[in-house]
């Protein structure tokens, strides 16, 4: 499964693109977006998504399904 960011809710703050351990995450305008491809929800890195541990914005980095 990946994460996405509620495209709507980003700030475009950028805090996200640089916790990603696996580079998924790139500014698409003036905001985010997690590419799914490349998104492991940072299994072998961290006990938890840092995208959604280190967004400002309460559930804007939510699972995708």
């Amino acid at each position: 499964m990946a994460y996405k960011i509620k495209a709507e809710q980003c700030t475009g703050c950028g805090a996200c693109e640089f916790e990603c351990p696996n580079k998924a995450i790139k500014q698409k305008g003036d905001v985010y977006a997690i590419n799914p491809d490349k998104c492991t929800e940072c299994a072998g890195f961290f006990d938890k998504p840092q995208c959604a541990a280190t967004c400002p914005v309460p559930k804007t980095c939510v699972p995708a399904f």
